[in-house]
């Protein structure tokens, strides 16, 4: 006779960072996986949302309101308690997934690594690739009103870095710090989307836009075109920063990296919402130099 699966004991294991709507729609609702929503902007809520998803709200309890800039990081113990009210456990598998394809999902899957937590994947495509498959979705936004789980955050220094930590890796021969912004905005020929910022990027810093590593799908590209662009972008340079607006598409490169190979990884918290403030931390403009 089999024994019963404990509440929070998790019986499924993702293959990698990334997972596809059909390998997620073969487990959906199975005991230990969690299923996230982490859609920003005019998707925050999730609305329509994959049956049983819960909120990953980086518009809300899952950024530090406290900060002056946007999306922030969450402090240990704030992490840890908006994850367990969202009822996630420690032996748990987690999959985030956004309304845009891969765009806010990966900053969600890169705090939880951030925060000691690996069993997460994003699922490529997101939303879009989920309905484009034929599987189904709720109206309604995503909720939760369950058991709290026992999930605790154990943090790994250095995968969420601050402007002095940047400011020193453009400084390193051996590291390079890639812009997941579009083009225009790194050369300061778009305006900024927040009030206030300066226009261009930090000099030194390499443009890489995010979308540069997917398919027209909204799909991550495979790892080997992964690691050509970004070899293009870094050149030798293995140990990689990202920045992007406020910090949430520079995860979509951190994604990349990471299927790609690349281990050495860290994401600019403030992004260009901190570093283009007025400020004396200096700032070029126009398409900036090669690697």
């Amino acid at each position: 006779m089999s024994t019963p699966t404990p509440a929070g004991t998790n019986a499924v294991g993702v293959p990698g960072p990334l997972v596809a709507a059909d390998w997620v729609a073969g487990r959906l609702g199975q005991e230990g996986l969690v299923l996230f929503d982490a859609s920003v902007g005019a998707r925050r809520g999730g609305a329509p949302h994959i049956p049983g998803a819960r909120p990953f709200d980086l518009d809300g309890d899952l950024s530090d309101h406290t900060s002056t800039v946007p999306h922030t990081m969450p402090g240990t113990q704030e992490l840890t308690e908006a994850l367990r009210d969202l009822g996630v456990h420690d032996t748990d598998t987690v999959v985030v997934y956004d309304a845009q394809g891969v765009y806010s999902s990966a900053r969600a899957w890169w705090m939880l690594r951030a925060m000691g937590f690996d069993r997460a994947a994003v699922l490529d495509g997101g939303l879009p690739a989920w309905t484009a498959a034929g599987h189904p979705v709720d109206d309604g936004p995503a909720a939760y009103d369950g058991p709290r789980g026992t999930f605790t955050a154990r943090p790994r220094p250095g995968l969420i870095v601050d402007a002095d930590t940047v400011a020193a890796a453009l400084a390193d021969p051996d590291a390079a710090v890639l812009d997941a912004r579009t083009r225009e905005r790194y050369a300061g020929t778009a305006p900024e989307p927040r009030p206030g910022l300066r226009g261009g990027h930090m000099p030194g810093s390499v443009s890489l836009p995010f979308g540069e590593l997917q398919d027209d799908g909204g799909r991550m590209r495979p790892a080997d075109e992964l690691r050509t662009a970004l070899k293009e972008a870094a050149g030798d340079r293995e140990r990689l920063y990202f920045s992007c607006g406020s910090g949430v598409t520079a995860c979509v490169l951190a994604l990349g990296a990471t299927l790609a190979g690349y281990d050495r990884l860290a994401v600019y918290d403030g992004s260009w919402s901190e570093w283009g403030l007025p400020s004396e931390r200096p700032v070029a403009t126009g398409e900036g130099d090669s690697p």
